[in-house]
């Protein structure tokens, strides 16, 4: 009897350089899917299959491979590697049932793997780890074993036999063979494996049988507690049959509801369009099944309402080309064409939709006025057309926030760094024929409040009315922002709170001390009034929008506002006789660290190696550029790494505040004052009076 096909979705991360495509390339060439090997140097690797990433020789998009090995099918999705790009990669995260984390043996750990390592572990995905590059003269199993253990886990276990220059030698036995008494490395290594089950139950079984069987292997590399680790070259295809071996021996196809009668349900993880313009969604199926013209229904927002569409493709990628087909079951990864509603991260039928994403973008450029072209013409920049091309872009990348400012009659871009500034110029010329120019980044602030404040927003002009009262709440460091209600249906009829809750999440409501948008806050409705007769569905939008702009201007009376940053959490090695001065440099930027201990941070000194460790954190507009005077006083012999680390209080306020001069009360389009009417006619009253005019009685916070 046959054994059934196993299939699973893996994803494979790295960091820029570390020979992730490579690697692709090699898996797909050992299983037989292609028979010539492409180079990303070469411009002609399977997966890399835009012109742009050809020319710059990096992946910029996430790609879709089919595999198979023996008993084992791999949909297989290759990310992005530059940190520019590290949104793309985080979306791929949510529908992935395993992840190979390519790490580099010349390089080791770089600072986007930490990143990445962080984010597997929360999206909970177990992680296989190929150690490439293992032909390099300095390829060392013992030091980068010695890392991966030290910086991610102790779970992380050789599994194969070591390539060293070149040369295959001997170094862990296969773990699932039975141990003879004279072995003396084989034992051991069950054995750390064996400690890593907190059930204990695989220690019990080598106990009992003097091996581990392959269901325990797979069990705790599903549970995350263990980490096989390989070694090899993908470049001289060493190491790849037995990397693949390892994959369809210890990998379990995750329990997915098949049923076709069963609910369908997807997520959305990828919004792109191909080279006729259609527009795709890609998505991994998750229970039931997808057909052909079958009606598809995204989540209910906000205001309670839904969208309903239908899918005209169902295709099936591998690189550039795509097979149709009618049907996808539960497991499945596809693309379809024919939907306009959907959006990353998003839960069509009975999925949910997906957690906000760890990484924001921390940077923000402006269009402007004039660009040069490629004929090295000075040109004006059409900024309704940039504004369209960009809104499309902004579609396929949610983390590409494209913002109108309308009072300074300015197209602002938010993302992650100048690279992908750079694609972005890339894009807009070769798909929309748009030269376009931007000024110099600058860091994106956000704002939030430190205790509770209730705001009231009235809209009452004639012949309409409506009146909200949004209590504004902090929240601990990276929540975002939430929302809710707390109003009784008597009070006010579900529909007016629907469209009150709509209101606050269509808007990127801005704080008062410099107008950046505003993060780690909870609005909640707690109070509201329509009238029967006079009230329309802007009228709430006025009133919503008005009382959280009020709430924020008593808060910033009572001194309760505050400016948040974007911070980096930075590993920096230098020899150790300029360690006094990157440490002065540390403290000139208002960065922290520790010279022993510490939760995160710490100092140290690698006496063999000469070099001194320092680890902290430190903010993002003070760092940004260190990398170069790090090169230039330590002789390219120091080496920087830095993650985001989120957003925290700004280390200079105050300057930040005066640089800005934001005036919150000029800002008409996002008015903390209020209307109401008297005498046949609606007559503006100021912020700091409209607690004395609220028609709804007032909480504790206002």
């Amino acid at each position: 009897m046959d054994t059934p096909m196993k299939h699973i979705v893996a994803g494979i991360l790295a960091h820029v350089d570390a020979g992730k495509t490579t690697l692709s390339e090699a898996l797909l060439y050992r299983s037989g899917e292609i028979r010539k090997l492409g180079r990303v140097d070469h411009g002609d690797a399977f997966l890399d299959t835009d012109a742009i990433e050809k020319q710059r020789g990096i992946t910029i998009f996430s790609k879709q491979a089919r595999l198979e090995h023996a008993d084992l099918a791999i949909t297989l999705l290759d990310t992005p590697g530059h940190v520019d790009f590290s949104a793309e990669t985080e979306r791929v995260l949510s529908v992935l049932d395993y992840a190979i984390l390519v790490v580099s043996a010349v390089d080791g750990i770089q600072g986007h793997t930490e990143t990445l390592w962080r984010l597997l572990a929360r999206y909970n995905v177990p992680t296989f780890i190929f150690v490439n590059k293992m032909d390099a003269p300095v390829g060392d199993v013992a030091r980068v074993m010695t890392q991966l253990k030290g910086r991610f886990s102790e779970g992380c276990v050789a599994f194969d036999n070591a390539v060293s220059a070149g040369s295959v030698a001997s170094a862990v036995p296969d773990p699932t063979s039975k141990v003879e008494s004279e072995s003396t490395s084989s034992p051991e290594k069950l054995e750390e494996i064996a400690l890593l089950d907190d059930s204990e139950i695989a220690m019990n079984e080598l106990l009992e049988n003097g091996a581990m069987s392959v269901e325990s292997l797979s069990r705790l590399i599903a549970s995350r507690a263990l980490f096989p680790v390989y070694f090899g070259s993908a470049l001289k295809l060493q190491g790849i049959d037995d990397f693949l071996d390892g994959l369809e021996k210890y990998t379990r196809e995750p329990h997915y509801d098949a049923n076709p009668e069963a609910p369908f349900g997807a997520q959305v993880y990828k919004i792109s369009h191909d080279p006729q313009g259609n527009r795709l969604t890609w998505l991994k199926v998750t229970s039931g099944r997808l057909r052909v013209k079958a009606p598809l229904q995204g989540e209910e927002n906000a205001s309670g309402e839904t969208w309903q569409e239908k899918t005209d493709q169902i295709r099936l990628y591998s690189g550039a080309k795509f097979d149709l087909t009618e049907e996808v079951d539960a497991g499945g990864v596809c693309a379809v064409t024919g939907l306009t509603h959907t959006h990353p991260g998003e839960g069509l039928g009975s999925a949910r939709n997906a957690a906000p994403p760890v990484l924001e973008p921390v940077l923000t450029y402006t269009l402007l006025e004039e660009a040069t072209s490629s004929t090295g013409e000075t040109v004006p920049i059409d900024v309704h057309k940039a504004l369209a091309a960009l809104r499309t872009l902004e579609d396929e990348d949610p983390l590409l926030r494209v913002r109108w400012i309308e009072r300074l009659q300015e197209v602002h871009l938010q993302l992650m760094g100048e690279v992908q500034l750079e694609i972005i110029q890339t894009l807009l010329r070769e798909r929309f024929g748009l030269d376009v120019a931007f000024g110099p980044g600058s860091i994106l602030y956000r704002e939030t409040i430190t205790a509770p404040v209730e705001g009231v927003g009235h809209f009452e002009p004639l012949r309409h009315y409506a009146e909200a009262h949004i209590l504004l709440e902090p929240l601990p460091q990276g929540s975002g922002l939430e929302f809710g209600s707390e109003v009784s249906l008597d009070e006010l009829d579900r529909n007016w709170q629907r469209l009150v809750l709509a209101h606050l999440r269509e808007k990127e409501h801005l704080g008062v001390l410099i107008g950046a948008p505003l993060a780690d806050m909870r609005l909640t409705l707690v109070a509201g009034r329509g009238h029967l007769k006079h009230t329309e569905g802007g009228d709430f939008r006025q009133a919503t929008y008005r009382a959280v702009r009020q709430g924020l201007m008593k808060a910033r009376d009572r001194g309760e506002c505050r400016i948040l940053e974007p911070w980096y959490r930075f590993r920096l090695e230098v020899p150790a006789e300029v360690m006094g001065r990157a440490m002065s440099d540390i403290q000139r930027m208002s960065g922290t660290f520790e010279q022993s201990g510490g939760e995160g941070t710490s100092a140290s000194t690698d006496t063999a190696a000469d070099f001194a460790v320092l680890e902290g954190t430190a903010p993002v507009s003070e760092m940004r550029d260190y990398t170069m005077e790090v090169n230039a006083y330590t002789h390219g012999r120091g080496h920087l790494t830095c993650v985001f680390a989120g957003y925290l209080p700004c280390h200079d306020e105050e300057a930040v505040i005066a640089e800005t001069a934001y005036d919150p009360e000029a800002d008409l389009d996002n008015t903390p004052d209020s209307v109401f009417c008297a005498h046949g006619a609606g007559y503006t009253v100021k912020w700091n009076r409209v607690n004395d005019f609220a028609h709804v009685e007032l909480g504790p916070h206002a």
